[in-house]
């Protein structure tokens, strides 16, 4: 399956499932991602978001709904998959998507966003996300020619602060300005209700990882909770 702008329109107000586990944990092995993603996808999700290349091979295999693909080179800066080598080799363990850091910030191999970008469309036939952290961080990747943008960094590239859950405001900014290119909605949405703002917020979609696919953080809130 090859997903094209024009199919993305099957993605508006639905949501997508996030499914990633770090490095150490217990799930961190491709084959769970893959059994996460394809249980996510029976309780209604219309995509999956994974990292790593083993991952989007095996939930390629699991799920027969668009995979958003990122590999994470890093833990600081421009991380997400960096450069036109990582979003390459994403597209080429077949994603239909490739998630790419989306900001202003230099990348390590010294291309523009418009330069990795066209890159990825030239030379593979997936969608590009551009991963943003502000309002101009949207505006220049639609400019670069991303197919989607989401807000994933907002809070975490000193341009805005951190919200201590979606980023409601940055939402309503970038819909607002009707940019032309599907607004996902994506960080700290830990609750089905915060979903509901998004979508109200004018986000064309809502990714939710960590609330759904993530025990350990998930059991910490109710142990704190308990506690507190």
């Amino acid at each position: 399956m090859i997903l094209t702008p024009d199919g993305l329109e099957a993605l508006r107000s639905q949501l997508i499932v996030s499914c990633q586990a770090y490095p150490g944990e217990p799930m961190r092995d491709p084959r769970t991602t893959a059994q996460v993603a394809a249980s996510a996808v029976i309780g209604g999700a219309a995509a999956i978001r994974v990292q790593g290349l083993a991952d989007v091979q095996f939930t390629r295999t699991a799920v027969e709904v668009p995979v958003i693909g990122l590999w994470k080179d890093g833990h600081e800066g421009v991380f997400i998959t960096p450069t036109l080598r990582h979003a390459l080799a994403v597209a080429n363990a077949g994603a239909h998507v490739v998630a790419i850091d989306g900001t202003r910030r230099e990348r390590p191999d010294g291309l523009s966003l418009s330069e990795t970008v066209a890159g990825i469309h030239a030379e593979s036939h997936a969608l590009v996300m551009a991963d943003c952290g502000s309002f101009d961080d949207a505006v220049a990747a639609v400019e670069a020619g991303a197919d989607l943008i989401g807000t994933t960094l907002s809070g975490y590239t000193g341009e805005r602060p951190k919200t201590e859950g979606p980023d409601l405001a940055l939402l309503s900014l970038i819909a607002s300005a009707d940019l032309g290119k599907p607004l996902i909605a994506e960080g700290r949405i830990h609750t089905p209700a915060q979903a509901r703002q998004a979508l109200d917020a004018g986000a064309f979609a809502v990714v939710v990882g960590t609330a759904i696919t993530h025990p350990a953080t998930i059991t910490g809130w109710f142990k704190g909770a308990m506690q507190a």
